[in-house]
């Protein structure tokens, strides 16, 4: 299994932020081909002192495997959902790709 995180520093406008990211990112990143599973959240909780969190946002997806994933990455899909990205992320993002151990 293979994993992308993106992480989102505090943007501009929170609200803008949300409304575009569930209205129009979100659907173009449901269309990655290959995409195994996906989840998100702007909850995120403070932090034991009561600090806001060191990010608004975050988005999980699984790909079977990392040439599932860079082959998403490439298609006409992939490049459109990183292009759009500047158009909500004005904290700008974070992202991780690796491979998943462990567990069950």
């Amino acid at each position: 299994m293979h994993k992308l995180v993106v992480l989102y520093p505090e943007p501009t406008d929170r609200e803008a932020f949300v409304s575009y990211y569930e209205q129009t990112h979100l659907p173009l990143a449901t269309k990655l081909p290959g995409l195994h599973s996906w989840r998100y959240s702007t909850e995120i909780s403070p932090d034991a002192q009561g600090n806001p969190g060191a990010y608004f946002a975050i988005f999980e997806a699984e790909f079977e495997s990392v040439a599932t994933f860079r082959a998403a990455m490439g298609s006409p899909e992939g490049q459109a959902v990183a292009a759009d990205v500047p158009n909500y992320a004005t904290g700008g993002a974070i992202t991780l790709d690796y491979e998943v151990s462990g567990g069950n």
